[in-house]
């Protein structure tokens, strides 16, 4: 259990994992906090978008859409591995998961299956989406699997949290399938070997 970093800590954490962040519009003050508290903080959650381009990708992320308003997570990871703050607090990004899967995170233990959508994962996770169309065939540039490695290890890095504090989407919420592309096992491994 954490208090969620300060905007600022935030920042400077992916900028000390070597991320190039571009700050969107007023993004510290940008959250959906008045729908419930942010915190205490668990883990990060990776997305896939379903969206191309940059642009469009980030607008979306930021402001949501009339059925999902925005903030839609704190980073947006585009395809070049630039990490774009589009908010920060709480954020519709994880939505309704399975507590059995949160007790895991926790505990940073072997995730079970998801099963049910009984706990608000958006009180809970930091969320990252990334561009990608989610269909199995979009690619993911060496830059961006990168990006998405040292922003999840940079947010451990400053909890003092392990891999197993990094799940996607598709472990938490049943019926989920982001991010497609590559394996959250894989990215586990790669956040492993990066916090050292």
């Amino acid at each position: 259990m954490a208090t969620p970093l300060t905007a600022s800590s935030f920042l400077d954490a992916l900028k000390d994992e070597g991320l190039t962040v571009v700050q969107v519009g007023d993004w510290r003050h940008h959250h959906r906090n008045h729908q419930g508290k942010w915190g205490p903080v668990h883990g990060v959650m990776i997305h896939h978008t379903v969206t191309s381009g940059t642009a469009r990708t980030v607008d979306l992320c930021r402001d949501g859409h009339a059925s999902l308003p925005g903030p839609l997570c704190h980073g947006v990871i585009t395809k070049d591995g630039r990490v774009h703050l589009v908010g920060y607090g709480r954020a519709n990004h994880a939505g309704l998961g399975d507590d059995d899967v949160l007790r895991a995170v926790i505990a940073e233990t072997p995730l079970p299956k998801d099963n049910e959508a009984n706990t608000d994962g958006n009180a809970r996770f930091y969320g990252f989406e990334c561009e990608n169309l989610g269909n199995g065939k979009d690619p993911w540039p060496a830059a961006q699997l990168e990006a998405i490695e040292r922003a999840a290890a940079a947010v451990c890095r400053r909890h003092g949290w392990t891999e197993r504090s990094v799940i996607g989407h598709l472990e938490w919420q049943p019926g989920k399938i982001d991010p497609k592309g590559f394996t959250m096992t894989s990215m586990r491994g790669r956040i492993r070997d990066r916090l050292g």
